[in-house]
């Protein structure tokens, strides 16, 4: 649900791919980078202490950010070189309460 300013606040319980956290951690730096290009800010980046998942925060401006970032290139070439280190995300879209 969009927020009255229209930003999109988002939670993502980002899952590494086993033994392969290194890569995914590396993949994630990199994406996370890419966030301020679509209008999009990490609030919060908290780490598992087994190193097998992340908890991302993410507020975008408005719902266009999201999905210009889920669709950017460079993204997706990431990901596609991160091959079986590519983590696993569920993004859950939250409230303020």
């Amino acid at each position: 649900m969009d927020s009255v300013s229209g930003e999109l606040l988002l939670v993502a319980v980002v899952e590494m791919a086993a033994g392969k956290s290194a890569g995914g951690q590396r993949y994630e730096d990199a994406v996370l980078g890419l966030l301020g290009r679509h209008g999009g800010t990490l609030e919060r980046r908290l780490r598992g202490t087994d190193q097998a998942a992340e908890v991302h925060v993410i507020r975008f401006r408005a719902r266009a950010g999201y999905e210009s970032f889920m669709a950017d290139p460079e993204r997706l070439a990431l990901r596609e070189q991160a091959g079986d280190a590519a983590p696993t995300a569920r993004v859950i879209e939250v409230r303020d309460v």
